[in-house]
């Protein structure tokens, strides 16, 4: 049986322990390397999982990414919550 961990803003995830994110230079941005795959993030994307240290929550990435691009935190909360989820859900994240 497996079990499904929601993220919150309490939550503190760091990537997995197979996973890199890494500016590419060949094509033109960031990316997410796992195991036998690479996902293209954009700027918005790298920036928020650069952020993710293990210590850091949700919540206060939430107040760091509002400041930086003058927007509602409660918005950037619940998208960075839903995109660090879905990265959580294949296993790409730890919390």
């Amino acid at each position: 049986m497996s079990t499904t961990t929601t993220l919150t803003a309490e939550s503190r995830p760091g990537l997995s322990p197979h996973v890199r994110l890494k500016q590419d230079r060949a094509r033109g941005g960031w990316v997410l390397l796992g195991p036998e795959r690479v996902l293209m993030l954009d700027d918005l994307a790298a920036e928020v999982l650069g952020l993710c240290d293990s210590a850091a929550s949700i919540g206060d990435m939430a107040d760091v990414l509002a400041g930086r691009h003058s927007a509602p935190r409660a918005e950037v909360l619940g998208d960075v919550i839903e995109m660090l989820q879905n990265l959580h859900d294949k296993g790409l994240l730890i919390v």
